[in-house]
């Protein structure tokens, strides 16, 4: 929210053209005393380490208290326990520097003025025997807090949690009029691209008409070949009609001969039929002639045997000689 610099001096310049100079001395002296450093995360980081390697305990809380008020109570409830986590660490990195600075008085204003404040809270119980121990940094419970890792991590969490509400956080209207205005400038630039390309587009359409309608005159004088003057000066058209009056009445069909049957398949099922009927009636003919001759006493097979036998005798040319050799 660099941006924020550029709307302070336009404020300005608006209160120096209409000559409210009260107002641009309150103006001026408010914004050296600005706790929000025009939304600079790095400039309020910088601002609460210049507070603790000063010891100056109530400027720290008097900056977490505005940070507090005009940032994080307007956030969800379910970030209170990182912000309140925030707030203590920030408070021990407090302590550690006090320590490491041999500012013993400090400590021990720190827990006169907060002690009320933090006697409830169960994370503080082994931090009232702060004060007391020779040795913090190799305490289990402080040890942690002395290292460079705790510390540049406790920085690095509070710099990204304030970028991030700054970056979500609502701003005035007329903290928008730059943005904006790059916005209509940009949209206007596109607005003239977009037409020079309707331009371009209109013109190709009209060169293409243009020479559709050239077309159309170079067939209707090639149609009006067809005309004939009279004698008396009128005109007479032509009977052959052109090609582009062909209608389909006077196209004439390809000789394609018409099937056998309208319906092949069905026309050799019904073939297949007939055969098979005229069978059956053949089958039902023989049957009828066999019963008919058993029915006179005669027998088909005796009567194809003596048949046979009489065609043997004939062969023979003499019956009786036949008879005299079965006998003997």
């Amino acid at each position: 929210m660099a941006h924020i610099q550029y709307i302070d001096g336009l404020i300005r310049e608006y209160i120096l053209f209409r000559g409210f100079s009260n107002t641009l001395k309150s103006f001026d002296n408010e914004l050296k005393s600005d706790k929000d450093k025009s939304f600079r995360v790095d400039k309020v980081i910088d601002q609460i380490l210049l507070l603790v390697h000063n010891h100056d305990l109530g400027g720290l809380r008097e900056l977490w208290a505005h940070l507090n008020n005009h940032l994080f109570r307007n956030l969800e409830h379910h970030f209170a326990a990182a912000v309140n986590k925030l707030e203590q660490s920030v408070l021990k990195f407090y302590l550690i520097v006090a320590y490491t600075s041999n500012k013993a008085d400090k400590i021990t204003e720190f827990f006169t003025k907060l002690s009320p404040e933090l006697v409830s809270q169960s994370e503080w119980k082994e931090w009232f025997f702060f004060p007391f121990c020779k040795n913090p940094e190799e305490h289990a419970a402080f040890a942690v807090c002395f290292t460079k890792q705790w510390q540049d991590t406790l920085l690095i969490s509070l710099h990204n949690f304030l970028s991030t509400i700054y970056q979500c956080m609502p701003q005035p209207i007329i903290s928008k009029a730059e943005s904006e205005g790059c916005l209509i400038k940009k949209l206007q630039e596109e607005n003239g691209l977009l037409r020079s390309k309707l331009t371009t587009i209109q013109q190709q359409q009209y060169l293409q008409t243009a020479g559709t309608g050239s077309h159309h005159s170079r067939l209707s004088a090639s149609s009006s070949g067809d005309q004939r003057l009279t004698a008396d000066g009128r005109i007479k058209y032509s009977t052959r009609p052109s090609s582009s009056m062909l209608s389909l009445n006077d196209l004439q069909p390809f000789g394609i001969p018409p099937p056998t049957h309208i319906v092949d398949d069905f026309y050799i099922i019904a073939q297949e039929s007939n055969s098979i009927s005229s069978a059956a009636e053949n089958q039902a003919r023989g049957l009828k002639s066999l019963i008919r001759n058993i029915g006179s006493g005669g027998s088909p097979v005796l009567g194809r045997r003596d048949a046979v036998l009489e065609r043997n005798k004939k062969r023979s040319g003499s019956v009786g000689s036949r008879s005299n050799w079965i006998h003997s």
